[in-house]
């Protein structure tokens, strides 16, 4: 178990550094089919059936098509990382000014199919409450489900995990996903701490400009989305072209003050105007 625990950890701990999962072949003993293939924009099934945490029968496309979405996989009766990816995850969400249900959903999902609604309710009634906005009860949904939805979503996003009977746990990566308003697979963030600022973006792109302010245009223009990290890194060339860009503006403005200063100023009187008119006096 402790060997198990160990290697699950070190393994999110990298992840968390911006490392994607080695390869199968590379991988400890009992890990070989454990962690994070990126299937960037791939399509989650909408026809895949869950149960939220009211018990009611829904599919993921009930979520698509009006905001992006938050797809996080865990399960709720873990000990161990399902818990600090959960909590990291609200606590991220607390640090950018986006609201759950007014700029973006989250759907949290629980790969294990022996777990309830009301073990989802009790999740999302603790969640909700470290998350601590208005409004987000309606907009983040807690689901569980069948093995063949289970297996079809897990597939389909390239989360991969895999169960120790002896132990009766999961091994398993973390990682959350962007999804594009329509199920399409935008970004993915490893580990169990995501940064606001990569989180807030990766919002921003998969909204395909529906949600955020310039700002938010030019940090985008000057950071890019890494695949191999998991994170947004700065684009030097594009930093270096705004602040040319900038420098112009900002000159030919100084030029143009200059210009109309100069034209509203009165007109410029010769010297031996000036001396005349003081002999005169």
């Amino acid at each position: 178990m402790l060997a198990t625990t160990a290697c699950s950890q070190a393994m999110s701990q990298a992840m968390s550094k911006g490392i994607m999962s080695p390869p199968a072949s590379a991988r400890p003993p009992r890990l070989e089919n454990v962690g994070i293939e990126q299937h960037l924009n791939g399509q989650v099934p909408p026809d895949l059936a869950f149960i939220d945490d009211t018990g009611r029968t829904v599919k993921l496309g009930d979520y698509f098509g009006k905001k992006p979405i938050i797809l996080n996989l865990v399960y709720y009766n873990c000990t161990m990382l399902c818990g600090e990816a959960l909590a990291g995850l609200a606590g991220a969400m607390k640090m950018i000014k986006f609201d759950v249900g007014k700029e973006f959903d989250v759907v949290t999902v629980s790969f294990n199919p022996q777990e309830t609604p009301e073990i989802a309710a009790a999740k999302k009634k603790d969640y909700l409450e470290r998350y601590g906005r208005p409004g987000a009860a309606s907009s983040w949904h807690f689901l569980t489900g069948p093995p063949e939805s289970i297996n079809a979503l897990t597939k389909a996003v390239g989360f991969q995990y895999q169960y120790d009977p002896k132990l009766n746990q999961y091994a398993h990566a973390t990682a959350i996903m962007v999804l594009t308003p329509q199920g399409r697979i935008s970004r993915y963030f490893y580990g169990v701490d995501f940064p606001p600022k990569d989180l807030r973006m990766g919002l921003v792109e998969a909204s395909q400009g529906k949600i955020g302010n310039p700002i938010d245009q030019v940090l985008l223009y000057c950071y890019h989305y890494n695949p191999a990290t998991g994170k947004y890194g700065a684009v030097v060339s594009n930093i270096l072209k705004l602040g040319a860009g900038v420098t112009i503006m900002f000159l030919g403005a100084l030029l143009l003050i200059l210009f109309r200063l100069e034209r509203a100023a009165p007109p410029r009187r010769d010297w031996s105007e000036v001396k005349a008119e003081i002999q005169a006096k």
